[in-house]
Parts: structure tokens; sequence; C-alpha cells
């Protein structure tokens, strides 16, 4: 079974990370590419703009994001890129998402985890 985990990318690179993975619509403040050693930034598997914006990180609106970005990958123009995101969880023994958010529990990439079966 594929081993799906995550971290900021702001962490140090393990050579246990596998497949790396940004899944931010937006690059992440202070990280050169060099020092991201991505394989993959993924911006379109991320949640609108509109719906980013409207979560703020307040840990109250997290049940009601998660709900709203479940719908986007579902309905939403993520949809590819979240089929894509499947595949390279399929092709690969490890993936590593990673996002940029402060909070480690109410992210994006928790949720993409989740939906992965992890």
């Amino acid at each position: 079974m594929v081993n799906v985990t995550i971290k900021r990318i702001y962490d140090s690179v393990d050579k246990t990370d596998g497949y790396r993975v940004l899944v931010d619509r937006l690059w992440p403040r202070g990280i050169s590419k060099e020092k991201a050693h991505l394989d993959l930034w993924l911006k379109d598997v991320a949640p609108t703009s509109e719906l980013r914006k409207t979560f703020g990180h307040d840990v109250s609106k997290f049940e009601a994001f998660k709900k709203e970005y479940i719908k986007e990958l579902q309905e939403g123009k993520q949809q590819e890129a979240f089929q894509r995101l499947r595949e390279i969880v399929r092709e690969n023994d490890q993936v590593t998402l990673l996002y940029g958010a402060k909070d480690k529990r109410h992210n994006q990439a928790v949720i993409l985890k989740e939906l992965m079966g992890q």
C-alpha cells in the first residue's frame, strides 16, 4: 500500500519523503525552488482563492472549509488535478504532500491525505 505523508515545505527534506508534491496555490515565501526539492507543484489541486480566503486559517471554519473543498475536488476545476494526484499516489511507493500553512492539522494537505485513504 502506498504511504502518503504530509509536511510543511519549511521542514527539512528527507530521503524517505519519496515523491514530493506541493499542494498550495501560492508559492511559499522564503523557499527557493532548489531548496524545495519538489517533484511537482500541483497548484491546481489547491482550494480556490475564494475558498482559501473565506477559511482564512480560522480553525472554527475548518469543517465548512473541508466540506466545500471536497466539493471543489469532486465538481470544480480541481477535478483533473485531483485525479492526477491519485495517479501519482498509485504509481509511487511514498508520496509527501507539502504545504506552507503554519497549522499542521487544519489545511488542505490534511484533507487530501484523508481522501487518499491514509
